[in-house]
């Protein structure tokens, strides 16, 4: 059985997505679709980086 791609050729390149930087661990990170309502919000890449705070400069 073949599978086929719902979204094939509507979904943006990856270098199209709006990026950020980590408050945590400074790294870029690209946008994902879980945070589409909220991407304001978002300042940090992982979990971890959450679990960590923001780093003391």
């Amino acid at each position: 059985m073949v599978r086929k791609h719902v979204n094939k050729g509507t979904a943006p390149d990856k270098g199209d997505l709006p990026q950020k930087t980590c408050v945590a661990c400074g790294w870029p990170f690209t946008w994902r679709r879980k945070w589409a309502r909220d991407w304001d919000q978002v300042r940090f890449c992982s979990d971890r980086c959450r679990s960590t705070g923001v780093a003391k400069l």
